[in-house]
């Protein structure tokens, strides 16, 4: 990690990223003449905040982790939800881009401002990286009005991952809700490509009605391989004529399937109210909270914890986080 003294005129701009105003947009008007990207990102690769100050308070640590991305296919996943595939505006950046399962970026739409999502895909396929996300406020309505070809900022990698070297040889439990899939499916893509390193692959996904499942397709490539067990839930009322799956809560359908807890790992991702309820039935199969993992997405904003709106307790979501265990969580403030 490289570290700059900031003279006055990038303090402001360090300033301005506290203030919330996007810094890609502003380095967007003033690279606009700029004609090459390399340019751009010479001059952008010093604005992004680094994760702790120097000891000197006229000093603030900053990273060079900025990255440009083009759109190179959008696909349509839910009402209201979307995943981009990011292709390197250069191809040698790609090369060069490591990051691992779990991690997450700060996604600009340039006049919006910064939204944060994890990564979808695995860091096994490389050239590009995709994320997924539901439109839901400013920043995340610019990105749905983006075609095939735009330009997007990107902020990262951050945050800690799962430790996929220290479940070799365990049965894996993938348990997701909702638009939760995305965070899990950059795992389970992980493990399915480095399958031979790994005993039982297990799925249980669901979602509020069929049209709200998400990567309909993966889930069909899932459950047609013969090294996976799927197992696909929707609510009570959001079935189909034609569905096939579980009608259920996923709490429900996983204390029914009942997955044996020996040598097994639990991977838990979903709205807080599912994950509320799945961690007894975990417990009550014989889960112990050291192997029980899951990821904490609230309200992160700068990725580097220095806003303070991802704080938990102690810990800062984006810095500390996002994978955490269940025995972790127990040592949190009980309102998470």
């Amino acid at each position: 990690m490289k570290f700059y003294t900031l003279n006055s005129a990038t303090k402001f701009f360090a300033i301005l990223k506290r203030m919330d105003i996007n810094l890609f947009n502003i380095i967007q008007s003033l690279t606009s003449d700029f004609t090459t990207i390399s340019e751009r990102l010479n001059l952008t690769s010093s604005f992004t905040l680094c994760s702790k100050y120097i000891q000197n308070t006229d000093s603030i640590a900053i990273e060079g982790s900025n990255h440009y991305f083009s759109i190179e296919k959008i696909t349509d996943e839910a009402p209201g939800v979307r995943t981009f595939r990011l292709k390197f505006k250069e191809e040698r950046e790609g090369e060069d881009f490591h990051f691992k399962a779990g991690q997450f970026g700060e996604y600009s739409a340039f006049g919006e401002g910064e939204s944060t999502f994890c990564i979808a895909s695995s860091p096994t396929r490389k050239g590009y990286i995709e994320c997924t996300f539901r439109q839901a406020g400013r920043v995340t309505t610019g990105l749905s009005r983006l075609e095939t070809g735009a330009t997007i900022g990107f902020r990262g990698p951050f945050g800690n991952t799962f430790p996929l070297d220290e479940w070799k040889g365990k049965n894996l439990l993938f348990i997701a809700g909702g638009i939760a899939l995305p965070p899990m499916r950059c795992v389970i893509w992980n493990a399915l490509d480095l399958r031979e390193n790994f005993n039982d692959v297990t799925i249980i996904y669901g979602a509020k009605s069929v049209a709200d499942l998400v990567y309909k397709e993966e889930l069909r490539e899932w459950d047609n391989r013969p090294d996976v067990r799927l197992v696909t839930t929707v609510d009570p009322g959001g079935e189909t004529p034609d569905w096939k799956g579980q009608v259920g809560f996923v709490p429900s359908v996983l204390e029914a399937v009942a997955p044996d807890s020996d040598n097994t790992v639990a991977i838990v991702c979903g709205p807080p109210v599912m994950i509320k309820f799945t961690f007894p039935v975990l417990e009550k199969l014989g889960f112990k909270d050291e192997d029980i993992y899951t990821t904490l997405e609230n309200r992160m904003k700068c990725g580097v914890g220095k806003c303070g709106r991802c704080n938990v307790g102690k810990l800062y979501v984006c810095k500390d986080g996002p994978v955490f265990t269940k025995a972790q969580l127990n040592n949190m403030p009980s309102e998470y």
